[in-house]
C-alpha cells in the first residue's frame, strides 16, 4: 500500500519548517556512516529542519548544537517526527524498523553496506536525500509484517514480530532438528531439517531466499515458508495466502531450537515447542524516492547479468 505525501513544503501550508524534525539514526561505527550523518545533519538544519539523534550516538558524531538529543532509543523518541533517516547496511537498517513499527513514522534508508534491499538510496544520494525530505518528495509504502508466537504445551510463553522472517533453527551442529509443517490448521509435512524460514515479501530476498526461496515482489501480499537443508523428497519452498496462519511444531525427541526474528532477536525454545506465524497486525513504513521497478532494483543490488536484453519491440 503506498500513499503520496502533499509534496508542499511547511512554508506553502503556512506552517513553519522549523516545526518539522527528523530522527537520524546510524551506524556510528562506520566512519562512512558519521561522515553521512554529518552531511545529511548539515543540509536538513540549513533547510531550517530539526534533527534529533540518539546520545549514545552523537558521542560518536560531530553534531551541532542545534540537534536535539534522545537519552533513550524508545517509540516515544519519534514523538512528533515526521521522518526517520537510516544510515548503514541492513543490520542497522532493520535496528530502524523497529523504530518504524513501533512509531508509525515511515522510515528511509540510505545503505552504506553491501546489499540493502530496505535502503531507499545510496551513499552517493545524500544530497538528493536531503532535498527530497526537505520538498517532501516521496511516498510512503506499508510493508507487512510478521506476528510469532511460541507455545509450550498450548500456553503462549513467547511473542514476537518480524519484518522480514522468523526463523525457528537448530541449535546442536551435530543433529538436525525433526519437525512437523502445519498450514491453517493441517499438517503439511515433517522432516529433519536445519531450520525452517518463514518470511514476507521484503524477506524474500534476505534469508529465505538464502535458503533457496524465491523472490516475491514487495506488493504480492504472502507467506513464505522455506526448509533449510531438508532431508526430505518433499520440501520445497512453500507460499501462502498472506491470511494463512503457518506452524511450526518442534518434535519432542529432539534438541531444543531456537527461534530468531530479523537475525536481531532470538529465544530458546522449550521442548516440542510450537512456533506459529501470521500477518503481523502493525506493518513498517518505508519512505521512497524513486519510482524504478523492483526487477530494475532486483539486478542492481544483485548485480545480475542482462546484457543481449532487446525489449519488447516498438
Amino acid at each position: 500500500m503506498t500513499s503520496q505525501t502533499d509534496g508542499q513544503t511547511g512554508s506553502e501550508t503556512g506552517e513553519e519548517t522549523a516545526e518539522r524534525t527528523v530522527f537520524l539514526l546510524a551506524h556510528t561505527g562506520r566512519p562512512a556512516a558519521i561522515r553521512s550523518a554529518e552531511l545529511v545533519v548539515q543540509g536538513l538544519l540549513r533547510s531550517g529542519l530539526g534533527v534529533r539523534v540518539l546520545a549514545q550516538e552523537a558521542a560518536d558524531l560531530p553534531l551541532p548544537p542545534e540537534v536535539e538529543l534522545i537519552p533513550e532509543a524508545s517509540p516515544e523518541a519519534l514523538d512528533d517526527c515526521e521522518l526517520l533517516i537510516v544510515l548503514g547496511g541492513d543490520g542497522t537498517l532493520l535496528r530502524g524498523a523497529e523504530f518504524a513499527r513501533a512509531s508509525g513514522v515511515p522510515m528511509l534508508g540510505v545503505n552504506l553496506g553491501r546489499v540493502g534491499f530496505l535502503a531507499e538510496a545510496e551513499r552517493d544520494d545524500l544530497d538528493k536525500v536531503v532535498d527530497r525530505v526537505v520538498t517532501r518528495a516521496y511516498e510512503v509504502e506499508e510493508r507487512m509484517t510478521l506476528d510469532v508466537r511460541v507455545r509450550s504445551n498450548g500456553t503462549v510463553v513467547h511473542t514476537d514480530w518480524a519484518l522480514n522472517e522468523a526463523a525457528v533453527q537448530k541449535v546442536s551442529p551435530e543433529r538436525m532438528l525433526e519437525v512437523v509443517l502445519e498450514i491453517d490448521g493441517r499438517p503439511v509435512s515433517g522432516f529433519g531439517c536445519d531450520g525452517i524460514v518463514c518470511a514476507t515479501p521484503t524477506g524474500s530476498t534476505a534469508y529465505a531466499f538464502s535458503a533457496g526461496g524465491p523472490v516475491v515482489w514487495p506488493e504480492v501480499e504472502a507467506l513464505l515458508m522455506v526448509p533449510i537443508s531438508a532431508h526430505a523428497l518433499f520440501a520445497k519452498p512453500l507460499v501462502t495466502s498472506p491470511d494463512s496462519v503457518l506452524a511450526v511444531e518442534v518434535q519432542p525427541d529432539t534438541p531444543h531450537g531456537v527461534l530468531w526474528c530479523d537475525g536481531r532477536r532470538t529465544v530458546e525454545l522449550p521442548e516440542a515447542a510450537r512456533v506459529e506465524v501470521r500477518r503481523g497486525a502493525v506493518p513498517v513504513r518505508l519512505a521512497r524516492l524513486h519510482h524504478a521497478s523492483f526487477s530494475d532494483r532486483l539486478v542492481a543490488k544483485f548485480a545480475l547479468p542482462v546484457s543481449g536484453w532487446r525489449g519488447a519491440p516498438k
